[in-house]
């Protein structure tokens, strides 16, 4: 799926719709990391583009440039909280959307990173799926 230029960080800057369906039942939250392998900075493996928890389960729909109320956004590889769209240079990037149900809410400060974000999901997780997207510069 290519992800269309005006969700990019040049752009528009704001997240694509995503719909949400098959949530299990027992889901207290929803998590969802947006990041990039092979990102266009050489000194990360991985890009952040997006990190949010604390999704009420009863959510179906991810909205376009989406703003949670709701939720706990974190802060990305750009230095900025909320959504930090693709941004690609030299060559096509893939966007990994991932979204993860747990039986737990995480209650962490928006100041949480991914590295503590995730090993605060560890041993939650009733599902999870993911959705990747291209850009090419």
């Amino acid at each position: 799926m290519e992800i269309p230029d005006r969700y990019g960080y040049a752009a528009e800057n704001v997240n694509p719709p995503l719909d949400i369906d098959g949530i299990p039942a027992g889901t207290a939250s929803l998590v969802l990391i947006v990041d990039s392998p092979n990102p266009r900075s050489s000194r990360k493996e991985i890009w952040n583009h997006w990190l949010v928890w604390d999704i009420p389960p009863t959510l179906t729909e991810i909205p376009e440039g989406w703003a949670p109320e709701q939720a706990t956004e974190g802060q990305n590889d750009f230095a900025e909280h909320g959504y930090g769209g693709p941004n690609p240079t030299g060559q096509e990037q893939t966007y990994r959307f991932r979204l993860y149900a747990l039986e737990t809410t995480l209650g962490l400060p928006s100041t949480t990173e991914k590295d503590d974000l995730v090993d605060g999901v560890v041993g939650d997780i009733l599902d999870k799926t993911k959705l990747e997207g291209t850009v090419a510069p």
